[in-house]
């Protein structure tokens, strides 16, 4: 069956001497699998250049809802980044977000909502001007609402410990390592309350946005065992640095 949609590219890898399998997150069927023939030959105008981490396309592709990897037929940009693609420290973001998104989301139907927060926080995201050191933090926060595990923080003067194994905030230490200590948690419920729009408003020291987003790939760790290692949260800390 030829399918059109549109989607956001989490991963490639090379196949063969000139083609790749890519891993996208689609509009209309979710994650799927699939095989661009010839993507690094000079004819195709080299497409793997479109299959970069979170570049958004439209393709068209012979689908079979029996297979698992699918092949495109024709692939083209959906919206070009001004500025992702030049900017270090947004480019190394994009990168990190990719890694998580690619271990994170398995389902293969459609699900618009989170796929349109995705887009749309990206695009955001290539304009913003300042604050998009923290955008990250923001955006995996959001991101746990469609995911199925969105932390209560944001009970109006209530102190505490952020409890990553109950994804609420208790009012005494908890007795596992996985919890956020006061003055972190303190920075959790001010970023639950921030809409996309107020994230240059968010004021972080270097120290805490590391403890900030160690605490949020641990949270993501509990609730998805086979997440492993996010490998570029390291080169990510050395750009921040």
């Amino acid at each position: 069956m030829l399918v059109t949609t549109e989607g956001i590219v989490l991963h490639f890898i090379k196949y063969g001497e000139s083609s790749v399998i890519a891993t996208i997150f689609t509009r209309d069927f979710g994650r799927q699998s699939y095989m661009v023939n010839a993507a690094r030959s000079r004819k195709s105008q080299n497409k793997s250049n479109l299959l970069q981490p979170l570049f958004l396309v439209d393709l068209v592709a012979y689908q079979k809802p029996t297979h698992e990897l699918h092949r495109i037929k024709e692939l083209k940009s959906n919206q070009v980044y001004q500025n992702i693609p030049f900017n270090i420290t947004k480019s190394s973001l994009v990168i990190f977000i990719a890694e998580v998104l690619y271990k994170s989301i398995n389902e293969q139907e459609s699900y618009p909502e989170m796929y349109d927060f995705i887009k749309n926080s990206l695009l955001y995201f290539d304009l913003m001007e300042t604050g998009s050191s923290n955008f990250h933090l923001w955006f995996l926060f959001r991101l746990t609402e469609y995911l199925g595990f969105f932390p209560e923080t944001n009970r109006v003067g209530f102190e505490g410990w952020f409890d990553m194994k109950k994804g609420e905030i208790v009012h005494f230490q908890p007795s596992h390592p996985f919890y956020a200590n006061k003055e972190a948690t303190e920075y959790l419920m001010k970023l639950s309350s921030l809409k996309l729009h107020e994230i240059s408003e968010f004021i972080v020291s270097r120290a805490m946005r590391d403890t900030l987003i160690t605490v949020m790939v641990d949270y993501y760790q509990l609730h998805f065992e086979d997440l492993g290692e996010i490998k570029s949260l390291n080169v990510l800390r050395e750009v921040f640095k």
